[in-house]
């Protein structure tokens, strides 16, 4: 199917269901860790900077691909037999989940603030490690030459992920601000206990989602570690860690993929900065909780259904590159319109308007950064590959935005500021882009 006779029916493929629903799992860890964490802590006075140094939890999302070969190759006992190997593995890690917001409901974060975060750091930890077998199962849902389906898959796995985020966000928001309106003291432990229902649902779900249970990539696989002359661990060792990255080399080139990497690390930088802190900046503002549900959760969310659907089909229609490129311009020009809320008295019509454009242009550019990585991924090595590439972007997204709430202090609470310099900073990823811009295929 080419570009120009590709329409909108290609997202009423079947499957794209079931790619709704993985990236919903995927993106709704981040209301336990980022949205509800946040305000948590906020509530219990404590400052920017711990907050946004709490945020360094995200990290492990950063170098999940040093275990996805392992996620890749080793099977859960019983479960992989019965339900197949990535759908054993995200059930596995949704239980770990559920056991560390059972724990957190016991908690005060005063007293227990390392504890807490140790906590989150695992939530975080099981999160990232079952976003390598989800965006997998995700990828292999679609034919390796289906090329318009797999941009519209990567477009409606977006979708499914800020369903999860905005969504859950948006209905854990209103059940916290419920439980404080009733004079509840611990509103936030009992708001812990709905994620969990939440969390048991998805699994259910979960299970009726085909998986292949063939072993074809296991097949592929050996084949490349019998190939190798060595002894039978490292064979598998360089197989299954060293062959991925040899492939991604090899396929690209060195200088192209450099260039790639670079890329990949900065694009989303500056939208990482402004995500750690908006919701401390809308807390800060004066919008309860309720506000930040309806504006940015709820509203935010249907903006970012329509327009990810969108972004999906420009993607396909005027190329993933070019598409890139228009997506990270536009979010440095919705980054500005933060700086024009700050500067202003408190408006809800300029918080709708701020949440409506910067949600605008980040969907427009997570489809796009999604379906680019998507299609460079080698079959053999799906998991290890994406996790690689997805990881080096979240690298940028979550080590540098720790020091977010930091970055706030220094500034001596300047928000107009700080979102000024989170729009300047998507500048050195587009010079980079602009250097690849003809030696992809599928552009």
């Amino acid at each position: 199917m080419t570009r120009e006779n590709v329409g909108l029916s290609i997202y009423f493929d079947n499957r794209m269901l079931r790619i709704l629903l993985l990236g919903a799992i995927s993106g709704f860890p981040w209301v336990i860790i980022g949205s509800a964490l946040s305000l948590w802590l906020k509530d219990y006075e404590l400052s920017r900077s711990t907050i946004g140094w709490a945020g360094l939890i995200f990290s492990v999302y950063a170098i999940n691909f040093i275990w996805a070969p392992i996620i890749d190759r080793v099977k859960i006992p019983f479960l992989t037999q019965k339900i197949g190997h990535r759908k054993s593995w995200i059930i596995s890690l949704q239980a770990t989940i559920l056991v560390c917001l059972f724990i957190w409901t016991t908690l005060n974060p005063v007293t227990n603030l390392e504890l807490i975060i140790l906590l989150g750091l695992l939530i975080a930890i099981s999160s990232a490690s079952q976003d390598i077998t989800i965006d997998a199962l995700r990828i292999e849902q679609i034919g390796e030459n289906e090329k318009a389906s797999m941009a519209a898959g990567a477009s409606i796995a977006v979708v499914g992920w800020w369903t999860g985020y905005k969504i859950g966000g948006m209905l854990t928001l209103f059940v916290a601000d419920y439980f404080e309106q009733q004079g509840l003291a611990n509103y936030w432990q009992l708001t812990f206990l709905f994620i969990c229902l939440i969390i048991f649902l998805f699994n259910i779900g979960l299970l009726f989602i085909p998986e292949d249970l063939s072993n074809k990539r296991q097949i592929a696989q050996k084949s490349d570690q019998d190939r190798l002359k060595l002894n039978k661990f490292s064979a598998w060792f360089v197989s299954t860690i060293v062959s991925p990255l040899i492939s991604f080399f090899k396929k690209n080139g060195l200088t192209i993929s450099l260039l790639i990497i670079g890329f990949i690390f900065l694009f989303k930088i500056g939208e990482a900065f402004l995500g750690r802190m908006s919701i401390i900046f809308y807390d800060e503002m004066g919008f309860s909780k309720s506000d930040i549900a309806i504006y940015s959760k709820g509203l935010g969310w249907i903006t970012t259904i329509v327009f990810t659907l969108l972004g999906g089909w420009f993607s396909i229609k005027s190329g993933v590159v070019r598409a890139l490129f228009i997506s990270g311009i536009a979010m440095a020009i919705t980054n500005i319109m933060f700086s024009v809320m700050a500067w202003s008295e408190k408006s809800v019509l300029l918080f709708a308007a701020a949440v409506l454009l910067d949600d605008l242009a980040a969907a427009f550019a997570t489809v796009a950064f999604v379906t680019f990585i998507s299609l460079l991924v080698d079959r053999t090595y799906t998991a290890t590959q994406y996790a690689l590439l997805a990881s080096l972007g979240t690298a940028g997204r979550t080590l540098m935005a720790s020091s977010s709430g930091s970055l706030v202090d220094w500034l001596q609470g300047d928000w107009g500021v700080f979102f000024i310099i989170t729009a300047v900073m998507v500048i050195p990823s587009l010079i980079l882009l602009w250097f690849i811009r003809n030696k992809f295929s599928f552009n």
